[in-house]
């Protein structure tokens, strides 16, 4: 999202090639990634190499089309790319603009469940400047989207501030919630290493459906009744609830730019994102680029 206290109001992208391998989270399926310098205005597209004809996806809110468990995004020709949050993720913390991402394969990698290897692959290279200002989208009107007992919220602020709480019937996890700005580039400090998380009890009813089949305790936290089964423990107290804002971040990135405004989220997950970029770009009267 945006930092207002930075001095990056020009469009960025990548300087070089970076490659990233890895097995997909819900896929198993081993992958091959390239992330390439992109132009001005090209925005964030994923291309497959894998398959031949219209196999370039822009990632955009307008292309998701499934949200269970992970964010997936499709051309009109069905052509989609799965997993795609945590990547999206580190390209907003970062402020990456423009990239072309090449893939192999229908998933992205998981890495190591965070964003946390995007963010470092992309550290080690320099971020390349444009000639033309970021596009910002400003929030002008307060939009909420409720589901039960879920809700997400946008309203007009003067930079972009997030704000999550959960609550699970789990002894392990509870309540928790966080509020952060992102200012002064502290989403690699304070969101970017926090991994997804998972249920022991739900592993087996997830591969049975074909999912989480390349899931383990080195991409993943896993839950138990009464304790978390990874050896290492938690990387922050409340990591659970700073990867759904990681999770978040992501899927609010495929605004399409960047978002000047306060955004809460209430037990809620990536379908409630779509539905509230949905509402968002509904209505004029609801933003302005600035």
């Amino acid at each position: 999202m945006i930092d207002l206290s930075n001095s990056n109001i020009y469009q960025q992208t990548i300087s070089e090639p970076i490659i990233v391998k890895g097995i997909g989270l819900h896929s198993g399926v081993n992958t091959i990634m390239k992330l390439l310098p992109a132009d001005i205005d090209y925005g964030i597209k994923f291309i497959r190499k894998d398959i031949n004809d219209y196999n370039i996806v822009d990632a955009l809110w307008s292309n998701v089309t499934n949200t269970k468990l992970s964010t997936t995004i499709s051309n009109k020709f069905g052509i989609s790319i799965s997993t795609i949050e945590h990547l999206m993720s580190a390209l907003s913390g970062l402020h990456i603009d423009n990239l072309k991402i090449e893939i192999d394969g229908p998933e992205v990698p998981i890495m190591d469940g965070s964003s946390k290897e995007f963010v470092d692959l992309i550290d080690k290279i320099p971020i390349k400047s444009l000639n033309k200002k970021r596009k910002i989208i400003k929030i002008k009107k307060e939009l909420k989207i409720i589901d039960n007992e879920s809700s997400v919220q946008l309203k007009p602020n003067e930079q972009f501030a997030i704000d999550f709480e959960i609550d699970f019937p789990s002894q392990v996890i509870s309540k928790q919630s966080c509020q952060l700005q992102l200012i002064n580039g502290n989403y690699k400090t304070d969101i970017a290493s926090a991994r997804t998380f998972g249920f022991e009890k739900d592993v087996d009813m997830l591969r049975s459906n074909g999912l989480a089949l390349g899931g383990s305790l080195q991409n993943a936290v896993v839950v138990g009744d009464h304790k978390i089964l990874n050896k290492e423990g938690l990387r922050f107290k409340d990591e659970f609830v700073r990867h759904k804002i990681l999770d978040s971040i992501g899927d609010l990135y495929l605004a399409g730019a960047p978002i000047q405004g306060y955004f809460y989220g209430n037990k809620s997950g990536h379908r409630l994102n779509n539905l509230l970029l949905k509402s968002l770009f509904s209505d004029y009267n609801n933003f302005e680029y600035i």
